[in-house]
């Protein structure tokens, strides 16, 4: 019967307070209390800081030429898995930039699947023609979005000791 009588206290007083270690909406937050202002300010600053299209480009590049020295050395398990992650990569972009969705779909429903056909073949050969047409249709897309100075070729240096 206690039980009963408190309850009401208990939702009473979250309700006003609010849960144990609930921080108010406009305290700043993050390390060091970089975030502030409201929640949606916050949600503002954080999406700002993760970037459109570029960060997701940053990471493509990044994967591209990983997938290039993975075909290379014939490590096809490293070539898919960096292939698949160029797919996440852009379409983590399309989400924050619906903008370049068009351009951005046609490369992971065509361009990317031949290159995964490539890699799948398991045939060194295969996958640098098939990493040619790749590269083009990396620079189609940035004509095709305004930005034909931003133009790819085949990668020189590794940046990574995988093998």
């Amino acid at each position: 019967m206690k039980l009963l009588l408190l309850t009401p206290v208990f939702i009473l007083g979250f309700l006003l307070n609010g849960c144990p270690g609930h921080t108010h909406d406009d305290e700043p937050a993050g390390p060091g209390g970089w975030l502030k202002g409201d929640s949606q300010q916050k949600f503002d600053t954080v999406a700002r800081q993760l970037g459109g299209f570029s960060a997701a480009m940053r990471d493509v590049g990044y994967r591209y030429i990983e997938l290039y020295w993975a075909g290379t050395d014939g490590n096809w398990d490293y070539a898919s898995y960096q292939a698949a992650k160029i797919g996440s990569a852009i379409e983590d972009g399309i989400e924050r930039r619906h903008g370049r969705a068009e351009s951005a779909a046609r490369f992971l429903n065509n361009d990317l699947p031949v290159m995964k056909e490539a890699i799948d073949a398991q045939d060194r050969d295969i996958f640098m023609t098939a990493f040619s047409s790749f590269t083009q249709a990396c620079n189609t897309c940035h004509y095709a979005e305004d930005v034909p100075f931003i133009t790819i070729e085949k990668p020189v240096e590794r940046i990574s000791p995988v093998r």
